[in-house]
This record gives structure tokens, sequence and C-alpha cells, in this order.
């Protein structure tokens, strides 16, 4: 492939005397770009992102303004202490409110309608841990959401859902949706506005500190310089850094064609958050399944597997709309980052570099914040 090397204009015009560059225009990239220009008006911000869109994560989630279902947080106890897993839930519900402030809630068509979480028979001693724990639980979130009861039941719902095989649902009043594509461009907007430059179709290849300053190297053959640079690819990361706490983890998603008189309408989990499924107006939107082959799913290419589609479709037809005629109109796969601990990595890797990734698909809840933090990191140091 031929080489089209920068000309001297282009340099001066676009890349002269960057202070931050910043790597990934998924929510965390966005953010801190924002986030840098909004204390520092006068720096030279610009953001390279390697596709078209950000369709790492940040474009292709299930739009769930979400914080923790009780079986993933039940999960998480199990290998995390109580006041790690609060600290978390808690980040989450911040970011939330964070991401709401900034782009209010029209524009990314913010709605609070709650979130369910689904147990089968076979889940009977799942659904009775959950029972014990539930006051518990909503003592500890009552200083973060200010909800006197963020988790309660609600089998009454079922019969107006529709769902077979399902004995008993958990609401969470706390939870709504959002989406997704309106919300990323409502953040490329915004960035925008404040004077972010947003550059596309330029992939990454290496990042090399120097004594003053850093080199970025792009796969075109360009070589940028900045001051700073800040790390914002999550599921991507491990390609440039294999030394990051991190992997990818690859989600399958699929959307129906409009259904005539839809009943579902909310978020809803099943199986410690693998699998969730919305509406979005008269459609349903069905993801997840990663936990049928979490090895194969530890992936940063994007494509779709005939286990993964079946089990969704099956789960589907059987469980969530039996009955009800559906036409599959489209699939997709997004990737994310996750790792052992689902705190996001936020650090300084030398003088000039900084990484803001893991999101542990939690990005909707936590890339706002993320991305604030990931600017002060590459700001104060």
């Amino acid at each position: 492939m031929m080489t089209v090397n920068l000309s001297f204009w282009e340099k001066e015009a676009f890349f002269k005397a960057v202070d931050v560059l910043i790597i990934g225009s998924g929510i965390v990239g966005l953010n801190a770009a924002i986030a840098i220009k909004e204390r520092k008006p006068r720096y030279k911000v610009i953001v390279l992102e390697r596709g078209v869109l950000p369709i790492g994560a940040s474009t292709r989630n299930a739009g769930f303004a979400c914080f923790g279902s009780m079986t993933e947080l039940l999960d998480d106890l199990s290998n995390q202490t109580a006041d790690q897993v609060w600290a978390l839930v808690e980040k989450r519900w911040r970011g939330l409110q964070r991401l709401r402030e900034r782009l209010g809630d029209d524009p990314i068509q913010y709605r609070p309608w709650g979130g369910y979480e689904l147990f089968r028979p076979e889940e009977k001693a799942t659904y009775e841990a959950c029972q014990d724990q539930m006051e518990h639980f909503n003592q500890a979130l009552s200083s973060i959401t200010g909800l006197a009861r963020t988790f309660h039941n609600r089998d009454e719902d079922l019969t107006t859902f529709g769902f077979s095989g399902v004995e008993h649902l958990i609401h969470n009043q706390g939870e709504g949706q959002i989406h997704t594509g309106k919300m990323m461009a409502q953040l490329l907007a915004l960035a925008r506005d404040r004077g972010v430059e947003v550059y596309n179709g330029m992939e990454v290849a290496a990042v090399e500190e120097g004594g003053s300053g850093i080199s970025v190297h792009l796969k075109n053959k360009w070589q940028l310089q900045a001051d700073q640079v800040v790390v914002a690819t999550n599921g991507f990361a491990a390609q440039l850094f294999p030394e990051l706490a991190v992997k990818p983890a690859r989600n399958q998603v699929l959307i129906t064609r409009p259904i005539p008189g839809l009943k579902i309408k909310g978020t809803f989990h099943y199986d410690r958050g693998f699998f969730y499924f919305r509406n979005v107006n008269d459609r349903l939107l069905l993801g997840g399944g990663r936990c049928l082959d979490i090895v194969g799913e530890e992936t940063d290419v994007f494509g779709f597997t005939s286990l993964i589609q079946n089990n969704l479709e099956e789960l589907l037809k059987s469980v969530i709309a039996p009955d009800t005629p559906f036409v599959v109109d489209q699939w997709w796969s997004g990737i994310m980052g996750v790792g052992q601990q689902k705190v996001p990595i936020l650090e300084r890797l030398g003088p000039h570099l900084s990484v803001a990734v893991r999101l542990g698909g939690m990005g909707v809840a936590i890339g706002a914040q993320t991305g604030e933090e990931a600017a002060k990191l590459a700001l104060d140091g």
C-alpha cells in the first residue's frame, strides 16, 4: 500500500502544537475531550478514531441506564468486598446523573421506566438469595439513589408482559432507557462546539513516550506529536498495551421489526445481566449470551456465532414473546472491555500518557464520569 505523507500545510493546520491527543471517540474519549476544553479553552485537543463511528461499544450497546441488577450485585459481592461493590454502584449512579446533566434527558431520549430482573423456576435458589438481601441492598442504595426502596417484588406485572416460564420479577425503579445513537451524536456535537477536533479513519499502531512529549504512530505511517495522550479505547486497549488488565468481550445483539401491540416496556435483565432486552418503541432488542462461551467471546473481532444467535432467538421465542410473531430485522455485535475487577483502569503509564479503559459493560453509566476523571489525570497528573 502506497504511503501518502502529510504535507507541510496539513501538519501546520491540523496537527501542530497538540496539547492533548485522545485515542478513541467513544463515551470516555469525548467526555474527556469536552472536560479538558472546559478547563483549558485555549488547548488544542484532538481525538483520533479508527472508524467512521466509535463502533467498539459506545454506539453498539443496548441503551440501558442501569447500575446493577440484584443477581449481578450478589455475584460481585462473592468476589469483592461490600465497600468495593457499593463504591462502584455509586460511581455508576453518579455517572448516569452526570450524563443526563451534561446532555439533557430529551436529546438522548431518557425514559425513567424502571428495570426488571426475570427469575425462572430453575433460579429458585437465586431468587430466594435476592429476597434475603433485598432489605439490606435497599438500605445500602438509599444513600446513593435517594430512593427508599430501589428494589422491590413485582410479580403482578408478569401477566402484563406475557412472559412464559417466568415465576418472579424484581423491579428496580432507578433504571431507565436511552437512545445510544442520539447520546453519541449529542456528545460529538458538544465536543465540536467546544472546539475539539475529531478525526476519523486514524488507526493508531503505537504510542511512544519522549523527553518533552509523546509520539503517536498511525497505521498509515503518519506520526503525530502531543504533550499529553489519553488512551480511551476500552476493549481494544490491549492491542496497544497488552500488559493492561483488560480483555475484549464481544456481545451479540438483535432487534426485531416493529411488533404490533408489544406489551414489553422498560429494561430487563436475566442471569446476572448476561442477557438483557428492552423495547425500542414497538421493537424488541435482545442481546448478550456471552456466558455461553466466555472464552470464545473474548475477542475484539466483530461477528456472530450460531450458538449465541440460536440461543437468543430461542429465548425470545419461548420466554420473552411466546405466541408473538416476530421477524429479526438486524444483528450487530459490540466489543466491551472487561477484567477480573470491574473498576475502570484510570492511571498514568508515563509522564505524558494516561489510560481510561475497562468499563465492564457499564459504559453508559460510568463513561461520562470516567472521561472527566481522565481529563483531570491528563491535566493534573
